[in-house]
């Protein structure tokens, strides 16, 4: 923004762009779904120029404009989802916080908005939304299903594959916490690094997370997962649906974050020994795609948090 530009010219402009950009999510297939990665940068450029009150009062207008234009419910989830996200990262830079805490605060702040979000869906439109989410999933296998058996398909198969289905479904109910979870992670992944991206271009700084390879997690999800591994089989063996549902949820997180750490460590490997990118992101592929190596470099990932391998055998170089 050039100086010239008065902070009230500004914010307006700031809140058109948001705008535009949530029109485009909207009504713009396919594209839309990369340009909502952007729809918190301008709030969080507005917030970390002006303050948060200034980006609260752009978060109100722009609710109430985008409401106009498309509908009160798409508003709230993108203004929720996004915006906030936007405010809570903007303020985070305006303070001057260091990178992690810039992106710890904003990935709480974008999980409570995505609780807030589902449920004020939920009571404005008076329905499950998780159940009306799962009922679309039932509807679109059995749309399948019925594909393949006109294709000639054997009708064994697809009664076996059919058998396996609602388990899955059931399964994937437990799993909404985790689910809301990574949707606000990737939210605040998002917003961080589409900030980190063009705050730069704007004449305006933000700190920089430390290198993959160095990042360290919290011990403390190294016992998340041992309880919720206990508390699986506590609550199968004992048909406490909510102890199962509660300890699955604890121990699939915990494991989303012994794989961040394990790639981590595999990371710092990968730099120690001077391996080419090239065969990096081979063997990365080869991980990802293999559940078994997946699970190996989780579980290594979980103990790596409690004893730190870097430091007690590489003295962390």
């Amino acid at each position: 923004m050039g100086r010239s530009i008065t902070p009230t010219i500004e914010g307006g402009l700031l809140v058109a762009i948001t705008i535009i950009l949530g029109l485009v999510t909207v009504y713009v297939p396919l594209i839309g779904m990369l340009v909502e990665f952007f729809c918190a940068v301008p709030l969080a450029v507005l917030t970390a120029r002006q303050g948060a009150a200034k980006g609260f009062t752009a978060l109100v207008v722009t609710f109430i404009l985008l409401s106009m234009l498309i509908s009160p419910l798409l508003s709230v989830r993108l203004t929720l989802s996004c915006g906030i996200c936007g405010i809570a990262l903007g303020w985070c830079v305006r303070k001057n916080f260091n990178a992690v805490k810039i992106f710890f605060i904003t990935l709480v702040v974008a999980s409570a908005a995505q609780v807030v979000s589902i449920g004020l869906l939920i009571a404005i439109m008076d329905v499950n939304l998780i159940e009306m989410q799962i009922d679309m999933l039932r509807e679109s296998f059995n749309e399948s299903f019925a594909l393949y058996e006109d294709m000639g398909v054997d009708k064994e198969r697809i009664a076996e594959a059919k058998s396996q289905v609602e388990p899955a479904l059931q399964t994937l109910i437990f799993l909404m916490p985790t689910v809301i979870m990574l949707t606000a992670l990737i939210n605040a992944v998002a917003a961080y690094l589409t900030a980190h991206w063009i705050f730069p271009k704007l004449q305006m700084k933000i700190p920089t997370l430390p290198p993959f390879a160095q990042w360290k997690l919290p011990s403390l999800f190294f016992y998340t997962a041992i309880i919720g591994g206990l508390g699986i089989y506590w609550g199968f063996t004992r048909g406490w649906t909510e102890i199962y549902e509660i300890s699955l949820n604890l121990l699939i997180v915990s494991g989303i974050i012994g794989a961040v750490q394990g790639f981590a460590l595999l990371s710092f490997l990968f730099d120690r020994y001077k391996v080419s990118k090239l065969i990096r992101r081979f063997l990365y592929v080869i991980a990802i795609l293999n559940m078994f190596l997946l699970q190996i470099i989780a579980i290594t990932g979980l103990l790596d948090t409690l004893f730190d391998y870097r430091k007690k055998f590489f003295d962390g170089r």
